[in-house]
């Protein structure tokens, strides 16, 4: 692996370009210099369709003029923009540079559309029609691929419809949640509990804290277990905004359900990461962005 990150490749491809460079620069003078064998008539011997025959004269000098324009350009495009291993070009070009500059130029031409939301409190621009049509927009480009394009979300992230909060769900919290990311961390707990039949036990517990069907002898066992859980979900497995501890005594799983599933995470423990979107998005469309996810759950007929 250490190979792929030493100067090695970065030399093996400034020398493979030069040399593809040069190499044709020298057929070129090859092919200039020398004419292959020809008869009387300057014909090389070669005859299609009875009377179409193949001439032996040089190429045009138009031809060799544009051959040889087009290695002096390569070359010097080479020395301007990037193309030699890891040089960065004269001009100081790059990808990254030119998608800053053109993400700037239009943050700038929007700044007008995002000014009259920028003073509004997330409530009264989740009731603006014009607000989520935009706020669905930057949804759809920055949050769908993991939360779902109807923000239902999946196994392992979040369905933002309903009024299930890791870490709470004020306009501020989802606000800050979108410009710091979050980092949610269940370390194993295996050993803390004791036997594979302790960790069924309070997995069992755990499924009876929501209704949801269990072992009630194995959930009386698993009880006392629970204790090294609570730090985190609660004494009554109510959860934790604070740390982002899942509520335990509702029916929303959000790593999937059941007895296996729950001894799962208890033995390998889970963790998950919402990536930070600050940098990525300007604080105006950062608050309309919040404010759409406010809306989704707090809108007339919304999933509780």
């Amino acid at each position: 692996m250490s190979d792929f990150i030493s100067d090695f490749w970065s030399h093996y491809v400034t020398i493979l370009t030069l040399a593809s460079i040069l190499g044709c620069a020298l057929l070129l003078w090859l092919t200039a210099r020398s004419r292959g064998p020809s008869h009387d008539d300057n014909t090389t011997g070669h005859v299609w369709d009875e009377d179409l025959r193949e001439m032996n004269n040089p190429m045009p000098r138009w031809w060799m003029g544009l051959f040889v324009l087009t290695i002096v350009f390569g070359l010097g495009y080479l020395v301007a923009y990037p193309g030699l291993g890891d040089y960065q070009g004269q001009l100081g070009w790059s990808t990254e540079g030119e998608y800053a500059t053109n993400l700037a130029k239009a943050n700038t031409a929007l700044e007008p559309v995002y000014a009259r939301y920028t003073t509004m409190p997330a409530e009264q621009v989740a009731r603006d029609a014009e607000a989520m049509a935009i706020g669905e927009r930057l949804f759809l480009n920055n949050c769908a691929q993991c939360h779902g394009s109807d923000a239902r979300g999946s196994k392992g992230f979040p369905n933002l419809t309903d009024n299930d909060w890791l870490y709470g769900g004020a306009p501020a919290t989802i606000q800050e949640t979108i410009v710091h990311g979050r980092m949610g961390v269940m370390p194993p707990q295996a050993e803390a509990v004791g036997s594979g039949e302790d960790v069924k036990n309070l997995a069992n517990y755990v499924l009876s804290l929501s209704g949801s069907p269990h072992d009630s002898v194995r959930a009386g066992l698993g009880k006392s277990k629970f204790t090294a859980c609570a730090a985190c979900h609660g004494i009554g497995g109510v959860g934790n905004q604070a740390m982002g501890a899942p509520n335990l005594t509702d029916k929303v799983w959000l790593h999937g359900f059941g007895q296996d599933a729950i001894i799962s995470i208890i033995n390998t423990g889970k963790t998950n990461q919402m990536p930070a979107q600050q940098g990525r998005l300007t604080e105006a469309q950062i608050h309309v962005l919040a404010s759409y996810v406010w809306g989704l759950s707090n809108k007339p007929g919304a999933a509780q």
